[in-house]
């Protein structure tokens, strides 16, 4: 997309993408509907980033490749990260419409990574409705610090993150762990 032909404002924001090889840091374009609506939209099947900085997923720290331009797929894409929660867009589009909403912390896993934090969900928690209904892909999660399951050292501390439910194994509610009897 070709910004000089586009009528919406664009701006660069930081993120750190994961993907089952890679960690991929950089810029990417978001409108105002933030990262959280191009994420979802599924009018576009890819993603760039600029100014990506690739590395292993097992040497995490350590540089393998600079671009100006990294295209991804999004269905790929296990975890965006963020370094502000607001950069994952407008409270609506977060929240989904919703201005009541419940925090459920939440322990969630995927085939490569174990993520912590918060889910602000409208009503009762539905784990279903959760991973099934609705357009959106990627489910925002506040707070979160996402660990890879075979690397310790990768860690990641994010206010706001994107998980792509179509990659989630298993997630746990924090308030329904068992509590050891004495």
């Amino acid at each position: 997309m070709a910004m000089d032909t586009s009528p919406r404002t664009f701006r660069f924001l930081p993120a750190d993408i994961l993907t089952s090889g890679y960690r991929v840091v950089g810029k990417i374009m978001a409108t105002t509907t933030g990262v959280i609506g191009m994420l979802n939209d599924s009018t576009h099947s890819d993603m760039e980033v600029h100014d990506a900085r690739m590395a292993r997923l097992h040497m995490p720290t350590k540089l393998v490749d600079h671009f100006e331009i990294v295209r991804l797929m999004k269905r790929q894409i296990f975890a965006l990260c963020m370094a502000r929660r607001e950069d994952l867009g407008p409270h609506a589009l977060t929240r989904g419409g919703y201005s009541s909403i419940n925090e459920y912390p939440a322990r969630i896993t995927t085939q490569m990574f174990e993520i912590e934090g918060t889910l602000e969900i409208p009503g009762r928690f539905d784990f279903a409705a959760l991973m099934n209904d609705g357009a959106r892909v990627f489910i925002p999660v506040f707070n979160a610090t996402l660990t890879a399951i075979l690397i310790p050292n990768l860690r990641i501390e994010s206010p706001g993150m994107l998980l792509n439910r179509e990659q989630i194994d298993l997630l746990a509610l924090i308030g329904q762990r068992v509590k050891e009897e004495k």
